[in-house]
């Protein structure tokens, strides 16, 4: 009963900012999210096949849900609704449960980022009103500004791709870097064993899958670095760069100063103004508010401004909010043109 009026108060007070509650679907068809997630993320879902032969599977996530809403019946403009419900996802972690109570909110097809930013945070910090803590921390960053500094630095175009793919696999991301640094990949002695598989390849019919990618698309990837290779006194000082970049985290209100000394240290034609991040206060009730420019690495769709609210109640820390701009969820899942995106959950 206690977690029930708990639920229908931040309901409540999400619902007194304007938003419209809906319904969305427990069972969704797999490939969405299979196509989206990449084939590894298969192992999360809870996924059966149907009389018809389709593979469905439990919801692992309401906001690739609502987003499908979106796109599925067609909806055009500015939409402001909130949602709960149970996502269902398997965990490596075998103490984590495998059903989540969530609230979400979200705005979809505004082109008024700024302020819908805010009005995320503003909405998850109203919802909190109704939990007690003693103290927290809100932790913003923002994914955009990485891929910025990827557009300036004197690397390959295949490499920023490389890097802005895979930002949120923070493992693989890491050995990546390692990549640049050794320059393994460009030694001389690497390269001509290349150019000798090469020619082979060259004879093999073009169609044929060798490790999950064709001969031609193999092919293809070797073309680009002959074109656009990369020099090897340049991968150091990059992953220098880059690595000294995610360590950058300061209360919010220096957020802008700290980003524009580094920009102008490493001589990056950037600079960002205080206005840009939606809150500029270091305290907002009783939490604590930074910036980190490594945060927003848990989900592969977030496209700009991300947040996370970390609580703590009777002694123990807990991530109660999560949420961010995903502006081209939408057309990942079979929308023809972007639509801008920006939405919370609260974990009950």
């Amino acid at each position: 009963m206690k977690s029930k009026n708990l639920s229908e108060k931040i309901l409540k007070s999400v619902k007194s900012k304007g938003f419209k509650y809906i319904e969305l679907p427990s069972v969704i068809e797999a490939n969405h999210i299979v196509q989206r997630s990449g084939e590894n993320f298969r192992k999360f879902i809870f996924s059966f096949t149907d009389q018809n032969g389709n593979e469905l599977c439990l919801r692992p996530d309401l906001t690739i849900v609502s987003c499908l809403r979106y796109l599925e019946n067609n909806l055009k403009g500015k939409e402001k609704i909130f949602y709960s419900g149970q996502a269902y996802r398997k965990s490596q972690n075998k103490k984590d449960s495998i059903i989540r109570n969530q609230i979400g909110f979200e705005i979809i097809g505004s082109k008024d980022e700024k302020n819908d930013d805010k009005e995320i945070i503003n909405t998850s910090l109203k919802s909190l009103q109704s939990l007690k803590y003693s103290s927290g921390i809100l932790t913003i960053g923002n994914v955009e500004i990485f891929n910025l500094l990827l557009s300036k630095l004197d690397i390959p175009k295949r490499w920023r791709l490389r890097l802005s793919r895979h930002f949120w696999r923070e493992s693989y991301f890491n050995d990546l870097l390692k990549r640049l640094e050794t320059n393994s990949d460009v030694d001389p002695t690497i390269v001509e064993v290349d150019k000798k598989r090469y020619i082979q390849m060259l004879k093999q019919d073009q169609s044929t899958v060798i490790a999950g990618r064709s001969v031609g698309e193999i092919l293809k990837r070797f073309n680009d670095k002959i074109k656009d290779p990369r020099r090897t006194n340049k991968g150091q000082r990059v992953s220098k760069i880059i690595k000294e970049f995610l360590n950058i985290k300061c209360p919010i209100s220096q957020a802008a100063k700290k980003l524009n000394e580094f920009f102008k240290k490493y001589k990056i034609n950037l600079v960002v103004d205080q206005k840009y991040f939606p809150i500029s206060n270091n305290k907002v009730s009783k939490l604590n508010v930074i910036f980190s420019a490594s945060f927003g690495r848990q989900l592969e769709y977030y496209t700009g401004m991300v947040f996370r609210i970390d609580i703590k109640s009777n002694s123990k820390n807990k991530n109660i909010i999560s949420g961010g701009r995903y502006d081209k969820l939408i057309l990942d899942l079979g929308s023809n043109k972007p639509v801008a995106a920006v939405g919370a959950a609260l974990n009950l």
